[in-house]
């Protein structure tokens, strides 16, 4: 007796769980564990050290091996709470580096669209200027930008007082109005942070169909309907996580911040969390009240990292 063939069901039910077996194979997440233990290792022991060091009297003695340290319990974090200096410099760092962090994204999406609309020696002659510019060591660019704002021989107060009418001479952009301080370093921050995200922004719009594209502007698709509904939809994850880079680099800048304060002032109207941490837990020796900082600048990443932690989770379960 001839055996039937299998139905088209039965062999769809097969072909899923075969697919399923292979989605269930062990093997992907023992490739991860190699990674994994490096990252546990790398990260976690000065995780646990700071966590271990903010409940604990850490301070000169301790650092040089005269005295063990000594638990306080939640004594760094109260001292912490309770400062409305650090909550001052807490508000001011959330401000900068979203302002700053959201200017960055714009810029280099712009330049990114700039580069898929021009051709040949003009995209690739950008293209260089933007990685020099990315390439270029911190410390040799903050002495460049700092020269450019000094008040004697500076030549943004040099250019601007050849405008009629506009008086800069001897302008103090880095020693006076903690806000002009604020403009100068967000605009340092955003030109070096710019190329990342133009090259990121330009790697996923080389990804969006032409096709697609040219069938919308025969539909009648006007270029920001194009852009709000196609290209945008598609580069997302992209612009999402270029964004959630700059917030997290931002929230922690430290170099640029405290090389304008060697230029200009250096009391806490000038400091963000990176340089005020830096001032109290290392130039103070207070190291516990650093650690609990520290720990409190780590929740608000993960804070300010849920949004895009979240839209992952629901695209994952889509």
């Amino acid at each position: 007796m001839a055996v039937p063939a299998p139905t088209t069901i039965e062999h769809d039910r097969r072909a899923d769980e075969s697919v399923g077996t292979r989605r269930r194979s062990p093997v992907p997440y023992l490739l991860l564990i190699p990674a994994i233990a490096i990252l546990l290792f790398g990260m976690g022991y000065p995780v646990v050290w700071q966590v271990i060091t903010s409940f604990q009297k850490y301070g000169a003695l301790q650092q040089l091996g005269g005295k063990a340290p000594d638990f306080v319990g939640l004594d760094n974090y109260i001292a912490v709470a309770t400062s409305p200096t650090f909550w001052e410099v807490a508000l001011r760092s959330v401000i900068f580096c979203i302002v700053t962090a959201f200017i960055t994204v714009v810029i280099g999406m712009a330049l990114a669209l700039l580069m898929t609309r021009v051709f040949g020696w003009v995209r690739i002659t950008l293209q260089i200027a933007l990685l020099l510019a990315w390439a270029m060591p911190v410390v040799a660019a903050m002495t460049v930008w700092i020269w450019l704002f000094d008040r004697r021989r500076g030549v943004v107060n040099y250019l601007l007082d050849l405008i009629p009418g506009v008086d800069m001479n001897q302008y103090n952009w880095i020693g006076g109005d903690p806000f002009v301080f604020f403009l100068v370093a967000s605009i340092i921050v955003t030109w070096m942070s710019v190329p990342f995200v133009a090259f990121s922004a330009y790697a996923g719009l080389t990804q969006v169909s032409t096709e697609m594209v040219e069938a919308s502007q025969l539909d009648g698709a006007t270029g920001w309907q194009r852009m709000r509904y196609i290209v945008l939809p598609i580069i997302r994850p992209v612009i999402m996580i270029v964004l959630l880079l700059n917030l997290i680099w931002d929230l922690r800048v430290f170099t640029q911040i405290t090389m304008l304060q060697d230029a200009g002032s250096k009391t806490t109207s000038y400091d963000l969390l990176g340089t005020y941490i830096y001032k109290m837990g290392v130039a103070g020796l207070n190291f516990g009240q650093g650690a609990a900082m520290a720990i409190f600048v780590l929740a608000l990443t993960i804070v300010l990292s849920w949004f895009y932690i979240r839209s992952l989770l629901k695209e994952d379960q889509a």
